[in-house]
């Protein structure tokens, strides 16, 4: 159930300070609380709600302005309530009548908001706070035929690819298969004592042992590794055998359930790679308590791979960034241009005029579509280059260094807003955790604009007025 409250305040004249508190109307705070459609967003998110019955849900302020708090100063969530409860700026914020020294909601929400303002939901969002603060931009041409194309192209469309790494420990296969040894352990423990059966003998302390004799040994050789990797498995399928003569009379709970199916993935990906003594295989499992993780090649040189989803971000010529595509298996980023270059079409209702992208990008179904369109790739052509071909080095440059903008787009989120380290559990929060990075980040870029605009218009002014003596 989601109500709407016609008294709640949005504006700072609004909020109930107590005696002695003076709010300041330049805090960076009540400039976010500015730059965002509360309203226009409450109604899509009351669409979340479409039953009439139960507690009211709290309103979509609370929800979104804790997040995005959330997001900029990096607070766990019990941190976040004890934070908000002590800043009357935060409460503003979040959208609370006035100051209260109370929480004003219990940690364990912070799960729910995640859930509810899924990745779709908040892209919507973004969108809507982008043309909030954009209202001189030119509309789209909607409406007429979609085959019609304007006649000039403007603009700059700047992407490319990173990958958002998870909270996860570095996956090694002997580790994973002895934390798949103890979930068997005490999945088996935990039927034993609520069906009051015998309980099998598992060799836990021998397994153990096992396990530790290469954990703690300093210099691990492949012989050392393929012993350990076979005994964990050895333990394993005759930990597997007593559940599954347990399956024969009983059924699991939907949690062991899950867990017992990405074991069983787990062991056959292991086996396979032992009897083929191979290290990879498809759809390879990283985490057991998060088995939607994949690892990504990235070729970097600190970390050639990393383990978590991969996006496609894009940068305009506002410096406004967008998701345009968001996975947790490995793709070719090559196939975004195409749909990147359509969606900021469908958005400004013409293309951009030049696209800065890397070579990856640069192949030839993507070089053959920005011909077709008039758009200019950044980068040489493909192939040998021709001996009588002019380049323009100056062209060439002013690209390299407008292409940085999406790397520093990539570091900022990563360094101040949670994309470094994605702390979700479950592959819903994960996605809308990346969004709401991109979404705080793009809020401050508002601020910052805003503020260099106001400077710049008052320098204008102090030009062109006289000055009396």
């Amino acid at each position: 159930m989601y109500k709407f409250d016609k008294n709640h305040q949005f504006g700072l004249a609004d909020f109930n300070q107590p005696m002695g508190l003076k709010m300041n109307l330049e805090n960076r705070w009540v400039k976010k609380a500015e730059t965002i459609p509360w309203e226009a967003i409450e109604e899509k998110y009351a669409a979340l709600f479409p039953s009439k019955k139960g507690m009211p849900a709290k309103p979509l302020r609370t929800a979104l302005g804790s997040l995005l708090i959330q997001k900029q100063l990096q607070f766990s969530d019990r941190e976040l309530v004890e934070e908000i409860r002590e800043n009357p700026y935060f409460q503003y914020f979040i959208g609370l009548p006035g100051y209260q020294d109370a929480i004003p909601f219990v940690p364990s929400l912070l799960v729910e908001f995640r859930k509810r303002l899924t990745a779709e939901v908040l892209e919507e969002i973004n969108e809507m706070i982008i043309a909030y603060n954009a209202p001189d931009d030119p509309p789209p041409t909607g409406g007429g035929n979609d085959n019609e194309e304007s006649e000039t192209n403007s603009g700059t469309l700047i992407l490319d690819a990173t990958c958002a790494p998870q909270n996860i420990s570095y996956p090694q296969d002997v580790n994973l298969l002895n934390e798949a040894r103890e979930k068997l352990e005490k999945m088996i423990d935990i039927i034993c004592y609520e069906q009051n059966y015998y309980k099998p003998r598992m060799y836990r302390q021998k397994a153990r042992k096992d396990y530790l004799n290469l954990a703690k040994c300093k210099k691990r050789t492949a012989k050392k590794i393929r012993k350990a990797i076979k005994s964990q498995l050895q333990y394993i399928r005759r930990d597997l055998g007593y559940i599954d003569t347990f399956l024969e009379e009983i059924d699991l709970c939907d949690d062991l359930s899950k867990q017992l199916a990405t074991i069983r993935t787990l062991v056959e990906q292991q086996q396979y790679m032992y009897d083929n003594k191979v290290h990879s295989v498809p759809d390879r499992i990283v985490s057991i308590s998060q088995p939607y993780i994949r690892p990504i090649v990235r070729g970097k040189a600190k970390l050639p791979v990393e383990f978590g989803a991969k996006l496609d971000l894009s940068i305009d010529e506002n410096g406004i960034a967008r998701l345009e595509r968001l996975s947790f298996d490995a793709y070719n980023e090559s196939d975004v241009l195409i749909t990147a270059v359509e969606n900021y079409k469908s958005r400004t209702g013409h293309y951009p005029e030049r696209v800065l992208v890397d070579q990856i990008y640069r192949n030839r179904t993507n070089r053959a579509f920005c011909s077709e369109h008039g758009i200019r790739i950044s980068g040489p052509a493909l192939g040998r280059p021709k001996k009588d071909s002019k380049v323009d080095k100056k062209q060439e440059y002013i690209d390299n260094n407008d292409r940085v903008e999406v790397e520093r787009a990539f570091s900022l989120a990563k360094r101040r807003y949670g994309l470094g380290l994605i702390t979700a559990k479950l592959d819903t929060t994960t996605r809308s955790s990346i969004v709401l990075s991109i979404i705080a980040m793009n809020v401050n870029s508002f601020i910052i604009f805003k503020v260099q605009t106001s400077a710049l218009h008052c320098k204008n002014i102090c030009k062109t007025s006289p000055i009396k003596i």
